[in-house]
C-alpha cells in the first residue's frame, strides 16, 4: 500500500536498532543449502522447519531423546531387541546406485566374541565413510541373515581408536527431532552433527553477565551443545532453562523497544471527542451501551485524544458488542474529518461488519463503502478515485484494502478484526498507511513518523502469559459482560447412544420455527481420517437425520457467489439448516438459529468451539450447543470444561495449557519468530524474569549502543530479521 504523493511519512535515520546488519561473512548466517549435504530441495525442506541458516540449524532443538543402552558382545544378542555393538569392520561393499538405482552399503563387522552383518539402504553419503578398519558402534533392532545377527540401517557413529576404550562403554542419548516425511529425525541430526562444533566456535553471549549471574544461567554456547549432546539427561533441565529465557527476553525486548519507538517516534492526528460528538454518535444506537461497553469507550477515546498512535486491543467475548465500540471510534475519527478502515479476515466477517454499519448509519452523511474481492471493477475504481481525493470516510473491506492500488488521503485510524488470522506483512502494510495528516498541531519534527491510530479487535480470549507475548505492544481493554437480553446457551455432552436423542430434539426446535447449524471439521471425506465431511453428510442430514428440513450447505471451497447466497437464504429463514465448517466461526450472525450441533467435537480445540458456540444465542430464544463425539478417553474429559463455564478467559487458559499458543491461535503469524523452547504455560516465572530484564534494558539503553548490549543487539537483528520492525512501518 502507497500513500499519497505528498506524504509527510519519513523512514527514521539515526542508527535505529533495525538498521544495521550482521557482517556478511558471519558463519552462522550461511544459507543452510550450502550446508554439505542439504542443497536446493532438502533447503526448501529445511526452511518449512524454519529453518533457513545455519544458526537456525542448530537451534532446532530435539524433542526428545532416545537412550541407547551400554555396548554388547555379539554373541550375547537376542533376536528382534534393540541392541548396541562396538565392533571393527571387516570389509564393505556397495551395491547399486546409478542415476536411477537405489543402492546398498554391506558390512561386517567384528568384536572378538563373533560376526554380525550391517546393511544400510539408500545412504550414499556413508559409502565413501565406512571403510574396512574403522571402528564403529553401531545401535539397532537385532536380526537374523543365516545364522548371523543382522542390524538394518542402524544407528553408527565412528569411534577413535586410540581413545580410551572405558569411553566407549557408556550409555548414549540419541536426539530425536521432529522432521518431515522427507526430512526424518535422522537425517536432521546428520545434518545437525556435521555443522554443531564448527558453528559453536561462532557463537557468542548475548547476555550481560549481569543478568547471567542474577538468573543463574549456564552460557549460550554450552546450552546449544547440551540441547543436541547433553552426557545425562539431568543436564538438559539449565540448558532448556538458559535457552527458554533467551527466548522470552529477546521477544519481550523486540516488543517494548517496538512500543518505545512508537511512543517516542510515532505521531498520529489529535482526534477529540467533544460532548456533541459523543452524544451525536450514541444517537445512532438504539439501544444504551453497557457499562463495560462505556469503559472501552472512554480508553480509545483518550488515545484518540493524543497525537501519540493508539495501539489497542479490544477484546471481548463473542457476542459482547466490540462492533459497536469499534464503530464509535470509527465514528469520532470521521467526525474529525479524517478517514477510517475496517479491515476484516473474511468476505463474510466483512459483509457482517458492514451490514451492521449500514443499519446504525442509515440516514447519516458518512460516507461508506465496502471493498473486497468481490466489487465489481467499475465500482472499485469509482471507490478508489474517492477514497484518495478524500470522498470517502469509512472503508470496510477485506485484504483488498491492502494492494498498493488503494491510497488513502488521511487515514487516521485503522481497525483490525481477529488480527492473528493476517500475516505479520499485511498488518505492517496497513500500521503505514496513515497517509497524510491534516492536523494543525503536528510537529513536522524530522524525527517523527506519521501513523494512523491502530485498533485490533479480538474475539479469541488471550490468556495473560499470551497477551503479554502476541500482543504485547498493545494496550488492552475488555469487554467482560453481555449486552442485556442476550440468552444463556446450554451445552451438552452427546455420546453415540444419545445421538437419536439429540436429533429429535434439534427437529423439535426446527418444527417451533428455529434454525439450525451442524458443523463438521472436514469439507471433503478424507482417506486417512475417519472423520465425517460436509460435503458426504449433507445429503444424510436432510434424508435421515432431519428429514423434511430446508438444509443449505456451506463451505470455504465455495465460490463467493455461491457463499453469500447460501448466508443469505440461512439469514431470511429460506433455509432451516445450514450444513458447514468453521466458515462461520467468526462474524455470522443470525439471531433465530438456536442449535448448533458440532460433530466430531473432539477434533476441535476448546476456544474454536467456544467461537462456534457463539455463533448461537444471539437472539432472544434459549439456545443450544450439541457436542457430538465418540470419544470417551482424555478428549471428552476436556470438553466438559465447556459445559460447565461459558468464560471465554477460563476456556482460553484450559486451551493454552493442553495445545499450546499456535494452536490457541490457529496460526503461526504472531509477528515473531515460533517459541522453540520456551512454554508459555510451565515457563511463566521465566517470562516475568525476562520481562522486569527486557523493561530494564530498555528504559537505561533504548537504542542498544552501550558496548555491554552489542551482542545483544546483533542477536536482535539476527532473530528478527523480517519478522517484526522495531519501528512500525514507515
Amino acid at each position: 500500500m502507497t500513500s499519497p504523493a505528498n506524504d509527510m511519512t519519513r523512514r527514521p535515520r539515526g542508527g535505529e536498532v533495525v538498521s544495521a546488519s550482521r557482517p556478511a561473512d558471519d558463519p552462522l548466517d550461511k544459507p543452510v543449502q550450502f550446508v554439505r549435504g542439504v542443497g536446493p530441495f532438502r533447503a526448501k525442506l529445511l526452511a518449512e522447519l524454519g529453518i533457513e541458516t545455519v544458526a537456525d540449524l542448530i537451534s532446532y532443538f530435539p524433542f526428545r531423546f532416545e537412550e541407547q543402552g551400554k555396548p554388547q558382545p555379539i554373541d550375547s544378542l537376542r533376536l528382534d531387541e534393540p541392541a548396541t555393538i562396538i565392533g571393527v569392520v571387516e570389509r564393505a561393499r556397495s551395491r547399486g546406485g546409478g542415476r536411477f538405482g537405489k543402492s546398498t552399503l554391506h558390512a561386517e563387522i567384528l568384536d572378538g566374541t563373533g560376526r554380525a552383518r550391517v546393511i544400510w539402504f539408500n545412504t550414499p553419503y556413508l559409502h565413501e565413510r565406512i571403510q574396512r578398519g574403522h571402528m564403529l558402534r553401531l545401535h539397532g533392532k537385532v536380526g537374523v541373515d543365516n545364522d548371523l545377527a543382522r542390524f538394518t540401517n542402524p544407528d553408527v557413529e565412528w569411534l577413535d581408536p586410540d581413545a580410551e576404550p572405558a569411553s566407549w562403554n557408556t550409555i548414549r542419548l540419541i536426539p530425536i527431532y521432529r522432521g518431515l516425511e522427507k526430512l526424518p529425525s535422522a537425517q536432521i541430526t546428520r545434518l545437525i552433527g556435521s555443522e554443531l562444533d564448527a558453528a559453536l566456535r561462532h557463537v557468542k553471549e548475548p547476555l550481560p553477565e549481569s543478568i547471567r549471574s542474577r538468573r543463574e544461567l549456564r552460557p549460550r554456547a554450552w546450552s546449544i551443545r547440551t540441547m543436541h549432546r547433553p552426557t545425562d539427561l539431568a543436564e538438559v533441565a539449565p540448558a532448556k532453562r538458559r535457552l527458554a529465557y533467551e527466548e522470552l527476553l529477546f521477544m519481550q525486548l523486540a516488543i517494548m523497544l517496538q512500543r518505545r519507538w512508537t511512543t517516542d517516534r510515532g505521531r498520529a492526528p489529535r482526534l477529540p471527542t467533544t460532548e456533541k460528538i459523543d452524544l451525536r454518535i450514541r444517537r445512532r444506537f438504539p439501544f444504551p451501551l453497557t457499562p463495560a461497553q462505556d469503559r472501552a469507550v472512554a480508553q480509545i477515546a483518550a488515545d484518540l485524544d493524543r497525537n501519540r498512535p493508539m495501539t489497542r486491543l479490544l477484546q471481548g467475548d463473542v457476542g459482547s458488542g466490540k462492533t459497536v465500540v469499534a464503530l464509535y471510534a470509527a465514528l469520532v475519527t470521521v467526525a474529525n474529518r479524517h478517514q477510517c478502515a475496517i479491515l476484516a479476515p473474511t468476505e463474510v466477517l466483512a459483509n457482517q461488519h458492514f451490514t451492521s454499519i449500514e443499519k446504525y448509519l442509515a440516514g447519516s452523511r458518512v460516507r461508506r463503502c465496502l471493498l473486497t474481492g468481490k466489487t465489481p471493477p467499475k465500482q472499485r475504481e469509482q471507490y478508489l478515485k474517492a477514497i484518495v481525493a478524500g470522498e470517502m470516510d469509512l472503508i470496510v473491506g477485506t485484504q483488498a484494502i491492502l494492494e498498493k492500488r488503494v491510497r488513502f488521503a488521511s487515514l487516521a485510524l485503522v481497525i483490525v478484526d481477529e488480527q492473528h488470522k493476517f500475516g505479520v506483512a499485511q498488518r505492517a502494510m496497513l500500521k503505514g498507511a496513515g497517509g497524510r495528516a491534516k492536523t494543525a498541531d503536528w510537529d513536522p519534527d524530522s524525527r517523527s513518523v506519521m501513523m494512523p491510530h491502530y485498533l485490533v479487535m479480538t474475539a479469541t480470549p488471550i490468556p495473560r502469559t499470551l497477551s503479554m507475548t502476541v500482543f504485547g505492544d498493545l494496550d488492552v481493554s475488555i469487554i467482560d459482560a453481555l449486552p442485556p437480553g442476550r440468552q444463556p446457551i446450554t451445552t451438552r455432552l452427546v455420546p453415540p447412544s444419545g445421538e437419536r436423542e439429540a436429533w429429535l430434539a434439534v427437529r423439535r426446535r426446527i418444527a417451533e420455527g428455529d434454525q439450525a447449524y451442524i458443523v463438521y471439521p472436514l469439507v471433503e471425506e478424507s482417506d486417512s481420517l475417519d472423520v465425517k465431511a460436509a460435503t458426504a453428510e449433507v445429503e444424510h442430514v436432510a434424508r435421515d437425520l432431519l428429514p423434511g428440513t430446508r438444509v443449505g450447505l456451506l463451505h470455504g471451497r465455495l465460490a463467493k457467489n455461491d457463499k453469500q447466497q447460501v448466508m443469505e437464504a440461512f439469514k431470511n429463514k429460506r433455509l432451516d439448516v445450514l450444513v458447514c465448517t468453521t466458515v462461520i466461526e467468526v462474524g455470522v450472525d443470525v439471531p433465530n438459529a438456536t442449535v448448533m450441533v458440532i460433530q466430531h467435537a473432539e477434533r476441535y480445540g476448546l476456544a474454536a468451539l467456544h467461537q462456534l458456540r457463539g455463533r448461537v444465542g444471539r437472539g432472544p430464544k434459549p439456545s443450544v450447543c450439541l457436542l457430538m463425539s465418540d470419544n470417551a478417553g482424555p478428549a471428552s474429559q476436556r470438553l466438559r470444561v465447556l459445559r460447565e463455564t461459558t468464560d471465554g478467559f477460563r476456556i482460553a487458559e484450559e486451551d493454552l495449557r493442553m495445545r499450546g499458543p499456535g494452536e490457541l491461535l490457529g496460526t503461526r503469524q504472531h509477528g515473531f519468530p515460533e517459541l522453540r523452547v520456551a512454554n508459555l504455560v510451565e515457563d511463566t516465572d521465566l517470562l516475568m524474569q525476562a520481562r522486569d530484564d527486557a523493561a530494564a534494558i530498555a528504559e537505561s539503553d533504548p537504542r542498544l549502543r552501550q558496548p555491554v548490549h552489542s551482542a545483544l543487539r546483533d542477536e536482535l537483528r539476527r532473530r528478527f530479521r523480517d519478522k517484526v520492525a522495531f519501528i512500525e512501518v514507515a
